[in-house]
């Protein structure tokens, strides 16, 4: 499903100098597979999510995605890419505040038409369904829990049953008990959907939930 080969990024790091944060990685994730990152802070897991999510290009090295070679010189569609084969969960919430929570969750579905069709309006339906917050559909994000925002936001991020889910520091605002719910649906996800899951993060806890754990260090994947 994934396969980055020989992945190196750098970013300035003052006068004439460059910091090299990714240094020739390799990563190979199967079709299914729910892949934990761990590592320092600072160590590059943000970075690697964001060349895996198409928001950041690397210097070099290749990335393939579902059979499909993703950075070519001259390509401009990686915002259709993200919408229709990623899914993005993040540690805040970003949920949009005027709007509902069946709203929230439907609103990648917007992106290149005027409104959700029946059916994504009832796989909206059924993944709150799945994620236990089917009763919120119509409150507001102030008027919810921040666990409760963290499984409608991963609920946006499924709307458009992306081939992977990407997912950066899940837990990492939440308290023991709603950082459980949100691992078990991830776990959830990955079983049932059969979902795709590449997820960064500091805790053990939650890092123990996934089929596969890495730790990034010097740039390198091990």
């Amino acid at each position: 499903m994934i396969t980055l080969c020989d992945i190196v990024k750098t970013y300035p790091d003052g006068a004439n100098h460059r910091l090299q944060v990714l240094r020739g990685l390799q990563l190979s994730v199967g079709r299914g597979e729910f892949v934990a990152i761990t590592g320092a802070s600072g160590s590059g897991k943000t970075t690697l999510l964001s060349i895996l999510g198409t928001l950041t290009s690397p210097d070099s090295g290749s990335y393939v995605l579902d059979g499909e070679m993703v950075f070519v010189a001259g390509r401009t569609d990686y915002a259709e890419i993200r919408n229709r084969k990623i899914g993005f969960v993040f540690q805040e919430h970003r949920l949009m505040p005027q709007l509902s929570v069946r709203d929230n969750i439907l609103l990648p579905t917007l992106a290149f038409q005027s409104r959700p069709s029946s059916e994504q309006l009832n796989y909206a339906q059924f993944l709150m369904e799945m994620a236990g917050i089917s009763a919120l559909l119509r409150q507001y994000p102030a008027e919810i829990s921040g666990g409760e925002a963290g499984r409608a936001a991963l609920c946006r991020a499924l709307i458009m049953q992306p081939t992977i889910l990407l997912a950066d520091e899940p837990t990492g605002q939440l308290d023991a008990e709603n950082a459980r719910k949100i691992v078990a649906f991830l776990q959830k996800i990955n079983r049932e959907l059969g979902t795709t899951i590449v997820m960064v993060s500091h805790s053990a806890e939650t890092v123990a939930a996934a089929s596969r754990i890495l730790t990034l260090k010097n740039g390198l994947l091990s």
